[in-house]
């Protein structure tokens, strides 16, 4: 088996965390041995260099590799990209064409985004996978193909299994041998290597000097969240080596081209319920909770260091009086700021905590007591969540591609999801 850190100077892989050196051992392993590849990892990780490693080790190298996004193909033409389709079979189908899967016949094609296939679909695919037959679209004759088949998905494959969005019996077909590729904020140190990465790329192709960042800016650049992975690092790195002068890049600087870099790293609350696998993103409203939550916590400490202050000093009653009616101006009760936001709010559902006092100390708990008859309802679905989100991103943005952005699936799972809700005329 080659070097690992040949493979990633051959594919321009950049990192050394020991989850992303697994994954990439796994693929030099597989490569040899002909079957099928799930590779996992969220939006923007690098999942698209895998299939390349895989096929260029393996002895189908020498034949075609074909990489497919599946999310991006209409539903009503995919099976003909993939299998072909005769002439005459539909309208607009003049001539025969052939697919994927016969044009690739020895070599190896890549299914990115696997999860997007149609249920329609997933059948013809599970039928190629088992025997390596198929038929074109519009025809009777069963064909053959030799394709070896790896594929990439960044959905959670149980929770499409369990809506029936996803057939079982493929999922277990295609992840023969799964590899999981690790988020960029899990690998820290990786982060300023690709950062430099990404900067000398810029000074190259575009005849500038390179940018380079202070010690404090580097530790800001590792300790962001960095939700868009990879893509989303080197989007940043462009933006400030083409729009900054200075070559020299300050935390002020950097802070600029990071969306919330304050509240970047902020914990995440999770319910008993949650799993481990489950990600949960912190709403504006749970930012809000927080810093009011650390904001309580430092007054509280303030305050007691006040009064310890003032023990040790043995400080007279004109002295005292004043510094701690200032601490009892600045000490509101958190019932009462709590309540103030929710009737400010219609969306009392947002909240999912509140803070109370107990033995002096700020502590969360994770239920805020009912408000009326219409809060004290039955906890909602999975669906109705969704639901809601999705339409709040369509009321936010005036097309629907940056709602689909916004939250994190395909355009064309929106308007699947779209019209499954029936929001089309709720908008």
């Amino acid at each position: 088996m080659e070097d690992i850190q040949t493979i990633k100077k051959q594919f321009g892989i950049i990192g050394n965390t020991p989850a992303l050196n697994h994954a990439i051992e796994i693929a030099c392993q597989v490569a040899k041995v002909d079957i099928t590849v799930l590779i996992q990892g969220e939006s923007g990780v690098g999942k698209e260099f895998f299939p390349n490693i895989i096929h260029k080790l393996s002895p189908r190298k020498q034949h075609p590799y074909i990489a497919v996004n599946c999310g991006a193909i209409p539903e009503g033409t995919i099976d003909s990209e993939l299998f072909g389709h005769e002439k005459g079979s539909f309208t607009g189908a003049t001539e025969s064409r052939k697919g994927y899967f016969e044009t690739a016949d020895g070599g190896t094609i890549f299914l990115d985004e696997v999860a997007e296939l149609p249920l329609t679909t997933q059948v013809r695919l599970l039928r190629v996978l088992e025997t390596g037959e198929f038929i074109k679209v519009g025809s009777s004759k069963v064909q053959k193909t030799n394709v070896r088949v790896v594929a990439a998905t960044n959905d959670n494959m149980h929770q499409s299994i369990q809506k029936g969005k996803f057939r079982m019996d493929l999922y277990y077909r295609l992840n023969t041998v799964p590899i999981f590729i690790p988020p960029l904020r899990e690998r820290k140190d990786d982060i300023p290597l690709l950062f430099r990465r990404f900067a000398m790329g810029c000074s190259e192709a575009y005849n500038m000097p390179q940018i380079e960042l202070t010690p404090e800016a580097s530790i800001m650049l590792k300790n962001y969240r960095w939700d868009g992975n990879v893509r989303q690092l080197k989007n940043v790195t462009e933006q400030i080596s083409i729009i900054e002068k200075d070559r020299l890049i300050t935390p002020e600087i950097l802070r600029k081209y990071l969306p919330d870099s304050n509240n970047s790293m902020l914990p995440v609350l999770m319910s008993e319920s949650s799993s481990k696998e489950d990600t949960i993103s912190m709403t504006e409203r749970d930012i809000l909770y927080k810093i009011l939550f650390d904001m309580k916590a430092e007054v509280n400490e303030l305050h007691a260091t006040l009064n310890q202050i003032i023990k040790s000093q043995n400080m007279s009653d004109s002295t005292v009086k004043p510094l701690t009616d200032a601490m009892d101006n600045i000490h509101p009760q958190s019932e009462y700021i709590y309540d103030r936001i929710i009737e400010q709010d219609d969306k009392v559902e947002q909240a999912p905590y509140r803070i109370e006092t107990v033995d002096n100390k700020p502590t969360i708990t994770h239920k805020l007591e009912a408000k009326s008859a219409e809060i004290d309802e039955e906890p909602m679905t999975l669906e109705e969540n969704e639901k809601i989100l999705i339409k709040r991103a369509l009321s936010r943005h005036k097309n629907k591609r940056k709602a689909a952005d916004e939250l994190g699936i395909s355009e064309r799972t929106l308007y699947r999801k779209i019209k499954e809700y029936d929001l089309e005329n709720e908008r």
